[in-house]
């Protein structure tokens, strides 16, 4: 039986794909001048920023983050959109009585602003930033770290996301997975990581519970 939901964040409840993308090409064009390819970029989607570009040049990363975010947050609410019929279904889910979590590699003052914009600031009854574990996507520990604070097994939730960074910290906390087939990256990829659902719009979920 599932009890608890626990969302990522960006690309399954909030179409920040544009803002991304757009925040990652200025910074390595800015400080690094490269131009980088939306498709390489979108393969690191669901990992922490910090990780992502020092890969680039990791004594540049605290520069880069910096630059990253300053753009970001200039660019945000330009950018972001919703995404068509999610806001309805996390709150039938919510109605329904399952708990719902969020499990983000996004800083918690982004996630808020995101949820005010959605109009859905008290909607998840638990939310995990890379503030709140050690570890982060994809190990376990973040859907772990909400699971406790939703008061429910791992085995008990279902783990939502749009990259395979997602699938695997759910698998690696040990629950259920399932991927939104609207992500960016291949469901040929995605497939590889052998989630336990695959499903085209977020209301799909209560079929599933």
């Amino acid at each position: 039986m599932i009890n608890a939901i626990l969302f990522d964040f960006d690309g399954t409840i909030i179409d920040t794909n544009d803002l991304i993308i757009q925040s990652y090409k200025h910074t390595l064009k800015t400080l690094l001048n490269i131009n980088e390819e939306t498709s390489k970029i979108v393969q690191y989607f669901g990992e922490p920023l910090a990780v992502t570009l020092s890969r680039y040049d990791n004594k540049m990363t605290e520069q880069l983050v910096n630059t990253y975010r300053t753009y970001n947050e200039k660019n945000h609410d330009e950018l972001v959109k919703s995404i068509p019929g999610v806001k309805d279904a996390i709150l039938k889910l919510k109605d329904s009585g399952v708990k719902l979590g969020i499990v983000t590699s996004k800083r918690m003052i982004q996630v808020k602003r995101g949820l005010e914009i959605l109009e859905m600031t008290n909607v998840f009854d638990s939310i995990i930033t890379p503030a709140d574990t050690i570890k982060h996507k994809p190990e376990g520990e973040p859907a772990l770290k909400c699971c406790e604070l939703l008061g429910v097994l791992p085995e008990e939730s279902l783990f939502v996301g749009d990259s395979h960074f997602d699938i695997l910290c759910g698998k690696n906390a040990g629950c259920k997975t399932c991927v939104v087939s609207y992500s960016l990256q291949t469901m040929e990829n995605l497939l590889k990581y052998k989630p336990d659902y695959v499903i085209d719009k977020i209301d799909d979920i209560l079929k599933i519970i």
